[in-house]
């Protein structure tokens, strides 16, 4: 039996006959009643008796039609998955995240997300570097939103912003006031670093090797968010992407520009070899519109040292 013997046959069997079948499928009688004859050739069965113009299904059609409701329910409920796939909704979305894209980004992000589309759900995790190029290659996760440059012949990458650095240093230190930053002084000072494992590690540390100077390294750490904190006891002066420093609140530390500061790009990376879901799609929309708002919000803050 193909699908629209199914279809017909069902609509005979829930009307009870070729006028209300034909009626339901708003198709000819003539059309119905030839389809149910063939089919009744095609199985070697009598499906119905014929008795003055009215119809009787046969035992052996009522244990067909069993079958048949089961097979046409599974065939709705493939077509309404197909409409949620369509939509992105009941769906699921696997996200990864750089640790300083998962301070503000990625959870805004998401909300939107689940705003747009209540019914989806998305599995979150923050996690270095080699982790998110190991679980996009193995297709354990859809996108990861990353704030270093991720290198492997798997991965598409593509660059949706920036961030930037920041000096960052306990209050009552000699830098804040002065009218620009003397980097070098900085960076004679007892400093915090990031460890391998930090996104922002390799290039922070290539900036840094610019200045040929020996660094003093007081605390190695793996986030900005955690630089922010050390820098905020005293224990040393740090280098601090925006994304983290803007998240992070005390009142002891303060952020001061660094002249001519780097920019880094911010990136949405998936596997090139699986196609991006529609409800993916969506969440990468939704990402650089919503970076694009928190670059707004920044810029118009208030641009002089915090604290």
């Amino acid at each position: 039996m193909n699908l629209r013997q199914i279809e017909v046959f069902r609509a005979v069997m829930t009307t009870g006959s070729i006028t209300g079948a034909a009626r339901l499928l708003h198709v000819s009688q003539p059309g119905v009643s030839r389809l149910i004859r063939h089919l009744e050739l095609q199985l070697g069965l009598a499906l119905f008796e014929r008795h003055n113009g009215r119809l009787a299904a046969t035992p052996e059609a009522h244990a067909l039609h069993t079958e048949v409701d089961k097979v046409y329910r599974g065939v709705r409920h493939v077509q309404e998955v197909a409409v949620r796939l369509k939509t992105g909704n009941h769906a699921t979305l696997r996200v990864l995240s750089s640790a300083n894209t998962a301070l503000q980004l990625v959870p805004r992000s998401i909300a939107s997300l689940l705003q747009r589309l209540p019914q989806s759900k998305v599995l979150f995790e923050a996690v270095p570097t080699r982790e998110i190029i190991k679980l996009l290659v193995a297709e354990e996760a859809d996108v990861a939103i990353s704030s270093a440059p991720l290198d492997h012949p798997a991965l598409e990458v593509m660059a949706i912003g920036h961030w930037e650095l920041l000096c960052a240093m306990r209050s009552g230190h000699w830098a804040i006031g002065t009218p620009v930053l003397d980097l070098e002084r900085i960076l004679r000072e007892r400093l915090i670093l990031y460890s391998h494992e930090a996104p922002q590690s390799r290039i922070i540390d290539e900036w840094l090797e610019r200045f040929a100077i020996h660094r003093d390294v007081s605390v190695e750490v793996r986030s900005g968010y955690a630089a922010c904190a050390m820098a905020a006891t005293g224990a040393g002066v740090a280098f601090v992407d925006n994304l983290s420093a803007r998240m992070f609140r005390d009142s002891e530390l303060v952020l001061l520009p660094i002249p001519d500061a780097p920019r880094f790009s911010i990136y949405i990376v998936r596997n090139a070899n699986r196609p991006v879901s529609m409800l993916g799609q969506t969440f990468i929309d939704i990402v650089i519109d919503e970076l694009k708002t928190i670059d707004g919000a920044q810029m118009k803050s208030d641009s002089s040292p915090q604290g």
